[in-house]
């Protein structure tokens, strides 16, 4: 007989699953910024991008077939397991892997390609430099040094949004539920 699972299970669980799905998503990440590295003529630029759009579309089923996965490795752990207690297991999922894949974006921003960005913003600053008043320059500039938290916080609320709406999606199903069951005991 299996275990019943409780609030405890689930985060202990989802810890598990939230480091496998938030580091498969940092490989895949680093895939695609490899991708993105790849420079020559317009044959290998078109390589590049087309790798880069297969990284991608890789990282987005990975991501939806990994947290099926853990969904269904948990229904066949634990006994009692309802739809909302796959939800609940799937924002924890979500809420763990969003921060590590959050921290690593902003790790990556700061320490790792910090002249990258800095660049970007210089070129962007000369080509729309002349349209901007001195305050809105300054503004830019502030907010250059503060973008790594910035991204901290965006890719965090955009990966845990993604992951509650996947979450929501594959819970309704898992476990699956017969309508036509009869639950009661005579």
């Amino acid at each position: 007989m299996k275990e019943i699972i409780t609030s405890k299970h689930r985060w202990n669980e989802g810890a598990i699953a939230g480091l496998a799905l938030g580091g498969f998503t940092i490989v895949m990440m680093v895939l695609s910024q490899l991708a993105s590295l790849i420079k020559g003529g317009v044959a290998v630029a078109a390589i590049g991008s087309i790798f880069g759009l297969l990284v991608w579309a890789a990282k987005l089923a990975g991501c939806i077939w990994l947290m099926r996965f853990f969904m269904l490795r948990l229904v066949a752990k634990y006994d009692q397991v309802t739809n909302q207690d796959t939800r609940r297991f799937g924002v924890v999922v979500a809420l763990l892997s969003s921060v590590l894949v959050a921290a690593f974006t902003m790790a990556l921003m700061a320490f790792v390609t910090p002249d990258a960005f800095q660049e970007a913003m210089s070129t962007a600053m000369s080509q729309y430099g002349g349209s901007m008043d001195l305050n809105t320059q300054n503004a830019l500039d502030a907010l250059s040094s503060k973008m790594p938290v910035i991204t901290f916080f965006v890719m965090f609320i955009y990966c845990w949004l993604f992951g509650i709406i996947v979450s929501a999606i594959l819970s309704r199903n898992i476990p699956s539920n017969n309508p036509f069951a009869n639950d009661t005991d005579d």
